[in-house]
């Protein structure tokens, strides 16, 4: 085993732990000394969330001052690799059915490593700005933080955690849409439109999903043209990007799923042409992932799709795709002429030819 010289010691590793009690649920976290929190079953994820969130801000270091903890204990929160390697992120974590919620810095390598877990963004703990006093200069309002493209792909990465692993594809389409579109006071409206657009209405299964899954709640009183609900996982509230932002994220994923631009009516291949379109570089029209991971955000097993990928090729939207069985990684490249351009938001019809089968190593 190869020694390394002594570093000063950074704990940006925070866990608490949900565990019952006579009166329902407390809160335990290891770096608190006010002891337990007593919390309600239906709030259980969003305060172990919210409360890792806060020592995070607590404790912002510069890039160059974090190192990756778990290697700083001997690597046990994941399976074995081949070490430690590439920029340290901010790894949200969860053990023993959501019982135990683990947020900590690491480095690439050893998050792609780690179940259940999930890259937190950079964004998603800076603090939210201040409303501006004087008066707001007219002319174009300038987008602020990542584009549409990270911005949905972060949300994936994030939600592929916070929703329970037997969500479905529908549910996570559905999710999507409703965390881009929120408001501060997490209410969101969805318009018809919307709802035509995800091929759902009030009563389908994804909204007994999400709402069995104490994630959303819908709200009565709703308009004709639109649906209400509120969200009720707080974690969201520290997404510091403003509300237009959000939503010109969430129309672009909804072109990306569009039926149009995937050439499939189901869900999970719709899915699967949102989260293809969000990891591709916009230059070069390729992508590099792993499929554990992307199977966890769109509510699938490998197996299911690998299926879906075959798919997704044969309607055009692939011009190829490989996946090795040994190190589970996963490559694509985006059909020329299909209509999910990445870099560009504007609609466009689907045309053109498959230019290769996906093929699998």
């Amino acid at each position: 085993m190869r020694l390394r010289t002594a570093c000063p010691a950074t704990p940006r590793a925070w866990t608490v732990e949900l565990r019952s009690h006579p009166s329902g649920l407390v809160l335990v976290c290891q770096h608190c000394p006010h002891g337990t929190t007593p919390i309600t079953a239906a709030s259980a994820r969003s305060a172990a969330l919210a409360h890792l969130a806060r020592h995070a801000r607590g404790d912002l270091r510069p890039p160059h001052l974090r190192i990756c903890q778990c290697h700083e204990r001997g690597c046990r929160w994941h399976s074995r690799h081949r070490g430690c390697t590439g920029p340290i992120r901010l790894l949200l974590a969860c053990e023993h059915g959501g019982r135990l919620w683990r947020l900590v810095d690491a480095c690439s390598a050893c998050a792609a490593a780690t179940a259940q877990a999930a890259v937190v963004p950079d964004t998603a703990l800076a603090r939210a700005p201040q409303q501006p006093t004087a008066a707001r200069r007219r002319g174009r309002r300038r987008p602020k933080g990542p584009g549409e493209r990270v911005r949905v792909r972060e949300m994936l990465s994030y939600l592929a955690t916070a929703l329970p692993g037997d969500t479905s594809a529908a549910a996570h389409l559905l999710a999507l849409q409703c965390a881009l579109r929120m408001n501060t006071r997490m209410q969101v409206r969805l318009p018809k439109g919307v709802l035509r657009s995800l091929r759902l209405n009030t009563t389908s299964a994804p909204w007994r999903e999400l709402e069995h899954a104490r994630w959303l709640r819908p709200t009565p009183g709703n308009a004709a043209n639109e649906i209400t609900a509120e969200l009720l996982d707080v974690t969201l509230l520290s997404q510091a990007s403003a509300c237009p932002d959000r939503r010109r994220a969430a129309d672009w994923a909804l072109r990306a799923g569009s039926s149009s631009a995937t050439g499939a009516a189901e869900p999970l291949p719709r899915l699967a042409g949102v989260y293809l379109a969000a990891h591709t570089d916009p230059e070069s029209g390729s992508g590099l992932g792993e499929l554990d991971q992307m199977a966890r955000a769109c509510g699938a097993q490998p197996a299911e799709l690998l299926s879906t990928l075959d798919q997704l090729a044969a309607t055009g939207l692939l011009g190829s795709w490989q996946a090795c069985p040994d190190s589970g990684d996963l490559q694509w490249t985006l059909a020329r002429g299909t209509g999910i351009r990445v870099g560009d938001p504007r609609r466009e019809t689907v045309r053109g030819n498959v230019r290769g089968m996906g093929r699998r190593l």
